[in-house]
This record gives structure tokens, C-alpha cells and sequence, in this order.
């Protein structure tokens, strides 16, 4: 019997699906009795790699950065900033393990696994391309409107909302068995889902009426703080159906293990984004896609977290 570490983006909605699509392909491609450990994994200010951590027989990561421990054996990625140090890009560029794939080009990490899996080793995603095709869409931001991505009608926005924003700590990880074989309209009527849902909802709702009075919009840059509210896990898009005329925005956020500095462009206006994000959230240790990026800080950094962002703000207004 195989034991299997698997490390994902916790609090993510790709991270989520990207577990449980390699738990999935694990146990039908190598082996059905394997035994599981999932672990979540937030970004932070400080080295996410903790000792002990890789205990499998087996150790894999999905949706996050590289490790250059020796017990990793598989590790999928696809953002710009996935190496904690230059010295890791050089020893994943020198000496990728075999089961290791890094293609920042992909929209999702759900989709990158599932191309590999079928392509490489023969794994049937026919089952999971519902999940597949929302963890492109969720991730990649192709959504078709701004409303589409506000309203919250769908099993799989419905489910992303309580994945990010529960709070219950450990849930994606208690779900990710379930979301390996459940249609979405299935597992947002799991009762560890279902009792979320509905205030998680309507703090959705309150939410957009406090970022419709907290935001700043000038000079095509949105801008707002709510670290003074639990909102960590407020809609991203909320900002760009308020101020649709607006290219890009910052904003800045807190939780009991952080707080955050969040970067994007808006999906739906981008003739004139020509910032790379990740890019700049590097320059502060944080990091990210070329048109979505963030930064985080240790709790007790909420106004270094607010100068950066008065920083990164006034850098996109070009002032």
C-alpha cells in the first residue's frame, strides 16, 4: 500500500480541482489502494516548506511552488513566480525529476495535469472535463461577462466561493475525495458545503456594496483596503463590474495568517495592460501570473502591506 503527500494551493479553487484530479488519476493509473494525506498550502511571507512535511512514500504538488527536497516525485506548476529562489530554477532547469512539469503557459493547473495524464500516461479525463473546463475558467478568468462571474449562479462559482472563503480551516482538503468523482451540482449539496453556502453568499452580496463605497477608481487603476474587514476572500471580479472603464487593480486584505496585496488586470478590458504583475508582486517577495499576482506579509504587516499597495497603485497610475 502506497502513501501519498499531497501538497496543494489551499483556499483555491484550481488547487482544489487539481487535487483531486490527481488523486483520481493516481489511484486508476499506479495504484487504487493508496492512502492519502492531503495538505493545503498558503502563500506567505516566510519559507512554506516546513520539515517533516514530505512523509509519503510518494510526495506530490499541485497549483504551487517548487521544493527542492529529494522526496518530491511529482510536482505540476504554471505560474510565472513558481521558484522560491533563483538557485531552484536553475536545479529544476538542470535536473527536472520525471514526473515533474512546470508550463506557466497554461490558464489552469487542473488543465495542465489533465493534458499530462492523458497525453503521457493514458488516464481517461472524459469524467472530469466538467471540472477540468471550469478549473480553465475559474483560474484563467474566462469568464464571458463581468455578471457571469459576479452572480453566483453556477454549482462550480458557487463551490469556488466556498472553497475560498469557508470558515472552517482544512475543507478543500476534506472535499477532494468527493470533488473526484462528484459532478459539481453534487458536491455543492455535500452538508460540509451546503452549510456554507448560503451566508458565504450573502457576504457576497454585502461585499459588493462595500467595495461599490471603498473603491478608489482613477486614472484606469482600482483601488481599495478592507484589511479592517474579514473579506480576505472577497470576488475578484466584483471590482471590475463596478468600474468596467478600469485596466487594473489593487487591493489590500487580511486574515489571521497574513495579510495580502492583490494585483489583476480586468479580463475584460485589456488593450491597453501592458504590466506583468507577477513581475512586480516579485520585487516584494510575492509573485503570480503575468495578469493576476499577489503579495503577502505576516500578520502584523498590515501597513507595510498598505504602503507597498499605495506603492504598486501609484506605479499603474503611472504617478
Amino acid at each position: 500500500m502506497t502513501k501519498v503527500r499531497l501538497c496543494f494551493h489551499d483556499r483555491c479553487f484550481d488547487g482544489t480541482a487539481s487535487a483531486a484530479l490527481f488523486y483520481r488519476f493516481y489511484r486508476e493509473r499506479f495504484d487504487a489502494n493508496a492512502v492519502f494525506g492531503f495538505t493545503g498550502m498558503t502563500h506567505r511571507a516566510v519559507q512554506p516548506w516546513e520539515p517533516g512535511l514530505f512523509d509519503g512514500d510518494e510526495n506530490a504538488i499541485v497549483d504551487f511552488k517548487f521544493s527542492n527536497s529529494p522526496k518530491v516525485t511529482w510536482w505540476f506548476d504554471h505560474h510565472q513566480s513558481a521558484f522560491l529562489t533563483p538557485a531552484d530554477a536553475e536545479l529544476f532547469r538542470k535536473h527536472p525529476g520525471p514526473h515533474m512539469y512546470y508550463q506557466p503557459e497554461y490558464k489552469s493547473c487542473t488543465k495542465l495535469i489533465a493534458t499530462v495524464s492523458r497525453e503521457k500516461f493514458g488516464f481517461d479525463t472524459g469524467p472530469l472535463e466538467e471540472l477540468i473546463r471550469w478549473g480553465d475558467i475559474i483560474d484563467g478568468a474566462q469568464y464571458a461577462t463581468p455578471e457571469a462571474a459576479v452572480e453566483m449562479v453556477e454549482p462550480a462559482t458557487q463551490l469556488a466561493l466556498v472553497i475560498e472563503a469557508a470558515p472552517e480551516n482544512g475543507l478543500p482538503a476534506r472535499i477532494i475525495p468527493e470533488l473526484a468523482y462528484c459532478p459539481l451540482s453534487e458536491m455543492v449539496k455535500l452538508p460540509v458545503v451546503a452549510k456554507h453556502l448560503g451566508p458565504l453568499l450573502e457576504r457576497h452580496r454585502n461585499s459588493i456594496e462595500i467595495l461599490r463605497e471603498r473603491i478608489d477608481a482613477r486614472d484606469g487603476v482600482i483601488f481599495f483596503d478592507v484589511g479592517d474587514l474579514d473579506l480576505e476572500g472577497y470576488n475578484k471580479f466584483i471590482p471590475y463590474l463596478l468600474h468596467p472603464e478600469c485596466v487594473y487593480s489593487v487591493s489590500v486584505s487580511a486574515s489571521a495568517t497574513r495579510a495580502k496585496v492583490s494585483l489583476g488586470t480586468n479580463p475584460w478590458n485589456q488593450a491597453t495592460a501592458n504590466q506583468n504583475l507577477a513581475s512586480l508582486a516579485e520585487k516584494y517577495g510575492g509573485g503570480g501570473h503575468p495578469r493576476v499576482s499577489a503579495i503577502s506579509f505576516e500578520p502584523g504587516d498590515l501597513e507595510r502591506a498598505r504602503e507597498v499597495a499605495r506603492t504598486l497603485t501609484a506605479t499603474l497610475r503611472g504617478e
